[in-house]
């Protein structure tokens, strides 16, 4: 591709972004312009020629989406709530961002024909009962309306539903892509506790770096299809590079169906790599898994899921795209990167 290729990635100092931001930055001759409200995981590529940094809040949109949308040609926005926890204890600020402060973004992607790149999610999926998810087929399934634990999965599959309905009546060129439990260094920061808070991986690590009991949430039996960042941001840079042809007005999940395994399961495994660990085997020795029931992990309106699977035939076929990386090896990369202070 071109110099003249712009990137737009709202939300770049997150997860995803700064993985993202590198990524494009070191390996392809796209320029990458990152929007966030900080910067601190960007810092080795802040002086890059092709990249550039600016500070901006979605809540506080004074015209500056629509200017940096126009110079863009494709828009990447990754600002959201992703915490269980938050569904169900401010769900409105959940809605608030999730949903209403994108809804610009992808407005002005119509009028402004760019191509959209958007994070829906695999818990969109809800609690259908497929063995594999099927971005095509699958019957999105949710709970009632007191569990509030489902207003991120509404609020992504409303956006989802309006981005096609965009694509169909005013011929949006969009993607969609569903993370199925992306893993690896930087997943969130473990500076405090913050049990129910941050996602299970850095939930399991930060008990041990703490000295704490790992609780699994009624027995850890629920499974999940782990998927290491790499493979992730391989298949985004895909994306991005085949927008014109095969991945235009699609949906893919993006996950590795190899690494389904129970949390109990990962549990274990996240301590045993860590009695492993030089730096990590003292606190580790004195970390016990227990279980706990999830009215008192989560408190009310709190309903799970217990098996999301991700079928990924179109996004093999249509991106030339195969997850590599196993969960003890991804694993592993993520232990030495918080046993080393990182991200912390």
């Amino acid at each position: 591709m071109s110099q003249v290729d712009r990137i737009l990635i709202i939300g770049a100092n997150g997860f995803i972004g700064h993985h993202l931001s590198k990524r494009l930055v070191t390996d392809s001759n796209f320029r990458v312009t990152a929007i966030d409200l900080k910067s601190d995981r960007l810092r080795d590529i802040l002086g890059h020629d092709n990249f550039e940094f600016k500070q901006g809040d979605i809540l506080d949109n004074d015209g500056w989406i629509s200017r940096e949308v126009e110079q863009s040609d494709v828009v990447i926005p990754l600002v959201a709530i992703a915490s269980p926890l938050m569904y169900i204890k401010q769900p409105l600020k959940v809605f608030e961002l999730d949903f209403e402060a994108n809804l610009p973004i992808v407005r002005e992607c119509v009028s402004q024909n760019k191509h959209l790149i958007f994070p829906s999610t695999s818990e969109v999926y809800g609690m259908s009962s497929d063995l594999e998810f099927d971005p095509l087929t699958t019957n999105l399934v949710t709970g009632p309306i007191q569990m509030q634990r489902w207003i991120y999965s509404t609020c992504k599959q409303l956006m989802d539903r309006i981005i096609y309905a965009y694509g169909e009546s005013e011929n949006l060129n969009y993607t969609l892509f569903r993370p199925f439990n992306w893993f690896g260094p930087g997943l969130d920061s473990i500076d405090t506790p913050r049990e129910g808070g941050s996602r299970v991986v850095t939930n399991f690590i930060g008990s041990i770096l703490r000295g704490e009991e790992i609780k699994l949430v009624n027995g850890g039996s629920q499974r999940r299809a782990f998927t290491y960042i790499d493979d992730g941001i391989d298949a985004l840079v895909q994306i991005i590079e085949k927008r014109h042809k095969s991945a235009n007005r699609q949906i893919f999940n993006i996950g590795n169906p190899v690494n389904d395994y129970s949390i109990s399961h990962l549990a274990h495994l996240i301590l045993e790599l860590s009695l492993e660990h030089p730096l990590l085997k003292d606190r580790a020795s004195r970390v016990n898994i227990i279980s706990e029931d999830q009215s008192i992990f989560y408190g009310a309106g709190y309903q799970d899921v217990m098996s999301r699977n991700p079928k990924i035939l179109n996004t093999s076929d249509l991106l030339n795209w195969q997850p590599k990386v196993g969960l003890r090896d991804g694993l592993k990369l993520t232990l030495d990167h918080y046993a080393q202070g990182e991200g912390l």
